[in-house]
């Protein structure tokens, strides 16, 4: 999963830092660059796609067995062994990181559920959304502050925080929320910590992103998901696979079997091991979410 709209003042606005662990040796193994030119044939030929991913669950992290797993890179697996590309070699690194990482050739694709907006279409081209998503806040358990939305939060000058890179600093900033005041935390965990503890009064993130870290606390609960408000329209966000410029004939095979996975069910069912609904199935297109 979330994440998960505007990169605002500088900050390289969606989801997803890093969970390390084992990632900064697959870091440091990413530097080295690919060549350019037939990315499709080229990775055929090779054997092997690196994929930019960052740590987030579900959509990609380190799981208990020190592996690399999540929605984006099981589906990154499954499509390019569609593609006759069996080897999928993850590349971990912060998510501010991924698309200059890409565009400087340390991988071949970003594999992290990206969020896809008008300003990262400007960088690089997406695949099709394989997902849509809404928000949804970690607060204390019954909501003492009423926080259903963002309005709510400024409305109220609840403690606000969000996560490294996250759109749903630009969505608080939309509302009102003064930027300087917004708590910047690494992840969805430290949200929640953050929450448990009284630091913050509220951690905005994916509506998946929230219900999940949320399950085993007695202290937090996630909030109905909602569409953040942004320009007076209601934003709801789709999250794809990010590649060079360049690549369009990769991303179009990458879009085909995407497409085939929809039709099939196959997509959802992927997906559905990591907590999606059919509610966050989705027909949008990355042109319409570019625009």
């Amino acid at each position: 999963m979330v994440p998960h709209t505007a990169e605002h003042t500088g900050h390289a606005i969606r989801r997803r830092t890093l969970l390390l662990g084992t990632g900064g040796a697959l870091a440091a193994a990413g530097c080295a660059r690919v060549p350019s030119g037939d990315s499709l044939a080229r990775l055929r030929s090779q054997g092997t796609v690196r994929l930019g991913i960052a740590g987030e669950v579900p959509y990609g992290y380190i799981d208990d067995q020190g592996e690399f797993t999540g929605e984006a890179p099981e589906l990154a697996k499954a499509v390019f062994s569609r593609l006759g590309i069996r080897d999928v070699q993850p590349v971990a690194t912060d998510f501010a990181s991924l698309i200059p990482g890409l565009n400087s050739q340390q991988f071949d694709v970003v594999s992290a559920g990206m969020y896809i907006n008008r300003e990262r279409c400007a960088q690089v081209i997406f695949s099709d959304p394989e997902y849509q998503m809404l928000d949804s806040f970690i607060v204390r358990r019954g909501n003492p502050k009423k926080l259903r939305n963002y309005e709510d939060v400024v409305r109220t000058g609840a403690k606000f925080a969000t996560g490294t890179g996250y759109a749903e600093i630009g969505y608080a900033v939309a509302a009102g929320y003064p930027e300087k005041d917004i708590v910047i935390l690494q992840d969805q965990v430290a949200g929640l910590n953050a929450v448990e503890s009284g630091r913050v009064d509220v951690f905005a993130g994916t509506a998946l992103t929230t219900r999940e870290v949320v399950r085993k606390s007695s202290k937090a609960e996630a909030t109905e998901p909602f569409a953040a408000v942004v320009e007076g329209k209601e934003k709801i966000d789709g999250g794809g696979f990010a590649f060079r410029p360049a690549d369009t004939e990769l991303r179009d095979a990458f879009n085909d079997e995407i497409h085939r996975m929809k039709k099939s069910g196959e997509l959802f069912r992927i997906l559905r091991r990591f907590g999606f609904t059919e509610s966050e199935m989705t027909e949008l297109t990355a042109k319409e979410l570019c625009r």
